[in-house]
């Protein structure tokens, strides 16, 4: 535990004092002690839940979900429902590793790769991080502008308000509260579910995709390798290490929640995949009629297409859907960035901290939130393209943070009892090649474009 010395007038230190940051942490540690001595484990898995929750429905965001909606628009509900459902195994797998490392360590992730692999590998890391974090901030104010644009809210207005929301999150200096604000927003993912179900979708035909996963109508082209980047992209990103690593510090998980902490990423995994299966599924009907959606410019568009199918009721869900995903993420990104910026600067980086000891942290939250809330005010960018080419570089982006992750994670010097099994590292090591084949086969058909066909 971090001390403060009260030393007065010069003279030796004659009490020593918790942290605030400490105190408020101890705090959350009784009542967790309380519960497992009551043998009470409901409650104390609703305690300790959250940032499993949060990491991965947090990655279910602007871009994610009109990742999902393009798609579902381009290709149905045939090949890609399966597909989802992998890649959220993938994000679990990935995911439970980064709870062991964060409570074996109880340090963040941007600390640990400066502290055993250096700063030159340590900077690689932070690049590699701030480049996607900064790009898909952009793309949630995107979201937020383009789902209120169906509303008929002006662009300006929505983004200051996401911009106030995501401020505002940051006021209760208190790190449970801010997730339970968060994970109270993130239910609303789930609107998604009831926009699919005004789409009437042929349940037998659903259950065969999963059990079948069908073949593709057209075969293989350029197009369907990159949604299929984008849909890794959608699940599995460089963010959700740090973020989620940081937040198991910042609530104090211990040896005795490695449990709790599997079972609330595995609970985050399977919300955040019926979600991405319900905007698919929310979707496919502009697939079945023919609706073309390579020019549709964001959320708005979706949902103006999809009232047709879906009716005013479902297309308002879709909407609201794409608002709450892009404010959901821009909250846990925006903080992700800013644990690593507190780990890299050596200040302190904790959502337990007042302002005065956390300025540092807060500001980077906040300043980060600014200038992507400001790019996406400026006229006639196409939205649509920028979101799909984000979730692209974030799969792009992933093959070197897995790296580390995956060392870091199978290393008994630092991991101790919770080092990786062999099971495990097989598993990341299969996610790391068929991530870093895809980003490869990404960059040859941009670079040789007519080797594909069209």
């Amino acid at each position: 535990m971090s001390i403060t010395v009260d030393a007065r007038d010069g003279a030796s230190p004659s009490r020593w004092t918790p942290s605030r940051e400490d105190a408020l942490r101890v705090q959350d540690r009784r009542k967790i002690r309380g519960l497992r001595a009551a043998r009470r484990p409901l409650w104390l898995l609703l305690l300790l839940v959250g940032p499993g929750i949060l990491v991965m429905l947090g990655e279910n965001d602007g871009p994610s979900m009109l990742s999902y909606a393009t798609t579902g628009a381009t290709y149905g509900i045939g090949f890609f429902v399966p597909f989802i459902c992998v890649t959220f195994l993938m994000a679990f797998v990935v995911q439970e590793m980064t709870v062991r490392l964060g409570i074996a360590t109880h340090r963040g992730h941007a600390e640990l790769i400066f502290g055993r692999f250096g700063p030159f590998w340590g900077y690689f890391a932070m690049l590699d991080l701030f480049i996607g974090n900064i790009l898909t901030l952009i793309t949630e104010f995107i979201a937020i502008r383009a789902g209120a644009a169906y509303f008929g809210i002006p662009a300006g207005f929505a983004v200051a308000v996401g911009f106030g929301i995501v401020t505002a999150a940051l006021l209760a200096r208190r790190y449970f509260t801010w997730e339970r604000a968060v994970l109270v927003l993130s239910a609303a993912n789930l609107l998604f579910v009831p926009a699919a179900i005004f789409a009437h979708p042929d349940v037998s035909r659903l259950l065969a995709a999963l059990a079948t996963w069908r073949p593709l109508p057209g075969g293989v082209a350029a197009g369907f390798i990159t949604l299929l980047l984008a849909n890794i992209g959608a699940t599995v990103t460089p963010w959700m290490i740090f973020f989620q690593q940081s937040a198991v510090v910042d609530k104090g998980l211990t040896c005795d929640d490695v449990g709790q902490g599997r079972l609330d990423t595995g609970l985050g995994a399977i919300f955040a995949g019926i979600a991405a299966i319900a905007t698919l599924v929310a979707c496919a009907p502009l697939f079945a009629h023919h609706v073309n959606a390579a020019n549709f410019s964001g959320g708005a568009d979706f949902a103006s297409a999809l009232r047709p199918y879906l009716g005013s009721a479902g297309a308002a869900l879709f909407a609201l859907g794409i608002i709450e995903a892009g404010l959901v993420a821009a909250m846990t990104i925006s903080t992700s960035s800013a644990y690593a910026f507190g780990e890299v600067a050596h200040c302190g980086h904790s959502l337990n901290l007042d302002f005065r000891s956390g300025r540092s942290f807060y500001l980077a939250a906040i300043i980060s939130t600014a200038f992507a809330a400001l790019v996406v005010l400026i006229p006639h960018a196409p939205l649509l393209a920028i979101t799909i080419t984000v979730n692209v570089v974030a799969t792009l982006l992933m093959a070197p943070a897995l790296v580390f992750l995956l060392l870091l994670a199978s290393d008994p010097e630092i991991m101790g009892s919770l080092v990786n099994r062999w099971k495990s590292n097989l598993s990341a090591g299969f996610i790391v090649v068929a991530i870093a084949i895809m980003g490869a086969a990404y960059g040859v058909i941009t670079v040789f474009p007519a080797i594909v066909p069209k």
